[in-house]
């Protein structure tokens, strides 16, 4: 037993000694040789100083190997990333480079390979991202960026072929962080302002119309109707995009399934396209298909301004009822009763006169309060309305049980002016004359005008032809505001009267700032006679608030200059009918401009008018067909015309007018 211990301890040590040498030898071998030095003796082994090349395999030129250049498309990028380029021999290169961006607005990265010195998988492994950063198309340096470029191509592969040298932690590490910060800026790079802002907000709602558009261009194809199953499917897939687009009119009223419907219908299409290859006959159906749908867009235009000027014609049952009601309580009254106090005031020229002409009570109710409410001496104002044979009664009613205050009232017949006659104004024999009942009750027979609003029927009352009879109306009145139904006053108007016209007969406030309130828009230049005497481009004016000095007009004879200006138009080729061009040639070179703060237009059709001109104008005008007391009329404007009306008032409430 004591003999065989140290045999065994012998033997352990002859076999296990040979395997810890061998082992120990084989690490320090290994650890000797790096990878580099071994990669660089497999492409040339050295003798002394002689460089041996390998016969065995054909070699390749390093300079002849390119690398691989990926193109990647990044949307909306607009930062500038550093390029990092790696040397293999230990050198980082960092490049700030921005390139432009072409008009798809397409970003470009380029991917550069690298190699590391420190490992063969790191080695192949490593790429170096240049992210370009979006600039303008038109951009001067763009150029300059691509040669930039190119350089930035031609730096790398010289690195590339240089001998690979080791790298220090520190610099590998720096490296790899300026790779990592290029990634996050790209993957957090903000999307394009001016792209996301060229998103329509019904960019859904137009493309869904295009594809009914398109889809409807398909069905009149013969090789469309010749295939029954797609036929069927197309047809259908039509009325699903009806149902889902309905009235919508941006992409927040469509339903949740709209964006399927969608697709659907871009699938048939395709397959649309496919059973459909003869592009001729697509471009025929959809040029009939344009030309049909801008003449019934035609005939739309025409019906609309029919029933505007219908609408802006009727009467509102309420505006009807309200004349007839109050000429039955007028006609109960006695004689006394019947007449305005003050009387004596009506021709005295030192106190402040207005002229009003309408049939309308409610809208000559609100031109009166409107003005009385906002005067600093209602007792010295004196309002003059005239009216027709049919509002006669009901008018004087009206201010009778609702007196203006201290103002003085007085309303007119028109019949009560008997030397206003056919013999006497032209105006009034060419309305009775045959022609121009034609030309608005029997407009089928003769040759119709395409504007209708020069076809109102309001043109042919003598209301809307008395202001060219001011002298003859008032002939101990030496100055006249001439005020239309449709206003309403937010000043004192007294200051009208003291404003000094410098030997003009109207003051007026001018209308150029639009190009259609110019005289070319109104007169017909086309006439020599026209032409001669007139400019074209000339400043209009309103009517609506009108200072009118009528000793003036006596020393001019104005009437006389109006009545000869009728009779050349009798057949109405110098103007059609109407007050405003008779006006602008009567009173050419006899206005006075007024100040824009006195009458401010609009607000019966421009839904535009700026809030700051009404509140500061003493007097907005509701020209135009929407009127504040018919349905059409804007309601954004109602309100400062109907704060004037006291609907509580027994009269409104019988026949039911209210807000």
């Amino acid at each position: 037993m004591v003999r065989r211990k140290p045999v065994l301890l012998l033997l352990c040590l002859t076999v296990l000694a040979p395997i810890v040498l061998y082992t120990d030898r084989l690490s320090s071998f290994s650890n000797s040789i790096s990878n580099d030095d071994f990669i660089d003796n497999v492409f040339s082994l050295s003798v002394g100083k002689e460089v041996v090349k390998l016969n065995a395999l054909p070699q390749e030129s390093t300079n002849a190997v390119k690398e691989p250049i990926g193109i990647i498309y990044v949307d909306n990028s607009r930062n500038s990333h550093q390029v990092s380029v790696q040397s293999r021999d230990g050198s980082a290169a960092l490049e700030s480079q921005e390139f432009p961006l072409r008009k798809s607005a397409e970003h470009k990265s380029r991917m550069l390979s690298a190699t590391d010195n420190g490992s063969l998988s790191e080695k192949k492994g490593m790429i170096v991202q240049v992210v370009n950063r979006k600039i303008g198309m038109d951009d001067p340096k763009k150029s300059k960026a691509e040669e930039e470029n190119k350089e930035v191509g031609s730096q790398q592969t010289k690195l590339n072929t240089t001998p690979a040298k080791e790298e220090n932690k520190s610099e590998k590490h720096s490296q790899e962080t300026t790779l990592k910060v290029d990634l996050e800026k790209l993957q957090t790079a903000p999307k394009d302002r001016n792209s996301s802002s060229t998103v329509m907000p019904d960019a859904r709602v137009r493309q869904l119309r295009d594809q009914l558009i398109r889809a409807k261009a398909f069905l009149g194809l013969r090789a469309i109707r010749t295939n029954p199953q797609y036929f069927r499917e197309l047809r259908l897939r039509i009325r699903e995009v009806q149902r889902a687009l309905g009235d919508a009119a941006k992409d927040t009223d469509l339903p949740r399934k709209a964006n399927e419907k969608l697709k659907a219908m871009e699938l048939t299409l395709a397959k649309g396209k496919q059973i459909q290859d003869d592009c001729a006959a697509v471009i025929k159906k959809l040029r009939a298909m344009l030309h049909s749908t801008e003449e019934q867009l035609q005939v739309n235009r025409k019906q609309t301004m029919f029933l505007t000027q219908l609408a802006a014609k009727t009467v509102p049952k309420g505006l009807h009822c309200l004349p007839l009601r109050l000429s039955t309580e007028y006609f109960s009254l006695d004689p006394s009763q019947q007449q305005f106090p003050n009387q004596e005031k009506l021709e005295d020229p030192k106190l402040y006169h207005s002229a009003l002409f309408s049939d309308n009570i409610l809208a000559a109710a609100v031109v009166v309060n409107s003005t009385i409410s906002n005067a600093k001496h209602p007792s010295n104002h004196v309002f003059h309305i005239v009216t027709d044979r049919l509002n006669y009664a009901a008018m004087r009613m009206w201010f009778l049980a609702n007196p203006p205050g201290k103002a003085t009232i007085q309303v007119q017949n028109i019949e009560e002016f008997t030397w206003l006659n056919a013999s006497y104004s032209p105006i009034l024999k060419q309305l009775g004359s045959q022609s121009t009942i034609n030309y608005y009750f029997r407009s089928h027979h003769v040759k119709s005008d395409t504007n209708l609003k020069f076809r109102n029927p309001k043109y042919l009352s003598i209301l809307n032809h008395l202001r060219f009879y001011l002298p003859e109306m008032f002939p101990k009145l030496n100055k006249v505001v001439f005020l239309d139904d449709d206003i309403v006053v937010q000043k004192d108007l007294t200051g009208l009267w003291t404003i000094n016209l410098k030997g003009k007969v109207n003051g007026a406030v001018e209308t150029c700032r639009e190009s259609f309130h110019r005289f070319d828009r109104y007169l017909n230049f086309s006439n020599p006679l026209i032409a001669k005497n007139f400019d074209p481009h000339a400043c209009g004016w309103a009517y609506g608030m009108n200072v009118f000095d009528l000793a003036e007009w006596r020393k001019q004879n104005i009437t006389e200059l109006y009545h000869s200006w009728q009779k050349l138009n009798h057949d109405r080729l110098l103007w059609k009918l109407g007050t405003l061009p008779p006006g602008l040639i009567t009173f050419w070179n006899r206005t006075f401009p007024l100040d824009r703060s006195w009458h401010v237009l609009g607000l019966g059709y421009n839904p535009h008018v700026v809030q700051k001109e009404i509140e500061q104008a003493a007097v907005i005008h509701y020209n135009g067909n929407m009127k504040p007391w018919l349905e059409i009329g804007m309601p954004k404007y109602r309100n400062h015309w109907s704060k004037y009306i006291n609907y509580d008032q027994v009269f409104l409430q019988d026949c039911n007018i209210n807000l």
